[in-house]
């Protein structure tokens, strides 16, 4: 069965799952995921996790992402992007440098309400169904990070946003901040995720590009799921040891003479390939690596 990840250049107009659904048809996978939602309008990185690299996820989602947005002022809709109810409309439009103060203002920690066109559940069903009742519920607010922000002037109106924050972070809802902030409110009009899980848009291929590829070439594109751990330190245990792994039983590292701090994880490998995610803990008996994700089963 095929396993690994796809970097995948989502295109305009397509929902994240959708997407995935025509991965994995092309690759012929029983199962597929991805690492991170993008809103139809959104186009960029989008990772897909193919067979049993689907394990991976939760690995992944916990990446700081980047992104490329264009802010447009003196407009509130109420999917916080261009493609919404219209709000509220304004012509006073704030100067360069206090838009530039505004976007510097959201530099760091802060709290950030979900929009209610979003995927997150409320009691079982996601706001975007009730938003889609003209239903409004209270969100709590989520510890977001804004690591970097810079904004480019276009026009008066419009500024490109260029963000690197932490998961979980709305780009749509940072556009209605800053205006809010301002006064004269704003929306996202474009959204382009550029680095997402350590990958680029130059590592990404089109759902074009993939469906004009041979099963040989699609294959060739298709990343090891042990890359994803590439940060990790990798362990080559024996046949022995690598079988009490598999199991789920825990290798002391006095036994495989390896000094690991307490918490550090690890890729573990047999003599052929990498089959698990280990993390050193502190046992009765001693130091050692519990494997923690197996993926070869």
């Amino acid at each position: 069965m095929k396993s690994g990840v796809v970097i995948l250049y989502k295109d305009e107009n397509i929902s994240s799952q959708g997407a995935v659904n025509r991965v994995k048809r092309l690759f012929g996978a029983q199962k597929a995921g991805h690492t991170g939602t993008l809103d139809p309008l959104a186009t960029g990185v989008l990772p897909v996790l193919i067979g049993r690299a689907v394990k991976a996820s939760e690995y992944m989602i916990t990446e700081d992402k980047h992104y490329c947005a264009t802010l447009l002022l003196g407009l509130t809709t109420d999917t916080e992007d261009i493609t919404g109810e219209t709000l509220t409309e304004s012509d006073k439009i704030p100067s360069e440098p206090e838009v530039q103060a505004a976007v510097r203002a959201m530099l760091g920690a802060s709290k950030q309400v979900p929009p209610m066109y979003s995927a997150i559940k409320k009691d079982g069903k996601k706001l975007y169904e009730l938003a889609r009742e003209g239903k409004t519920v209270e969100r709590e607010p989520r510890d977001v990070f804004i690591h970097s922000i810079t904004a480019t002037r276009i026009n008066d109106r419009e500024y490109t946003l260029s963000v690197h924050c932490s998961k979980g972070t709305y780009i749509r809802t940072l556009c209605a901040d800053i205006g809010a902030a301002l006064g004269c409110g704003a929306v996202m009009k474009t959204l382009e995720r550029t680095k997402c899980a350590g990958f680029t848009v130059s590592d990404a291929h089109t759902l074009a590009q993939l469906e004009e590829m041979s099963e040989e070439q699609r294959a060739a594109v298709l990343i090891p799921t042990e890359k994803i751990f590439a940060d990790l330190e990798g362990i080559t245990l024996s046949p022995f040891f690598a079988r009490l792994a598999r199991c789920g039983v825990e290798i002391y590292t006095k036994k495989i003479s390896v000094s690991l701090p307490l918490g550090t994880r690890v890729a573990l490998f047999d003599d052929k390939s990498f089959f698990a995610v280990g993390e050193v803990r502190e046992f009765d008996t001693g130091t050692a690596i519990k494997p923690i994700k197996q993926f070869d089963v």
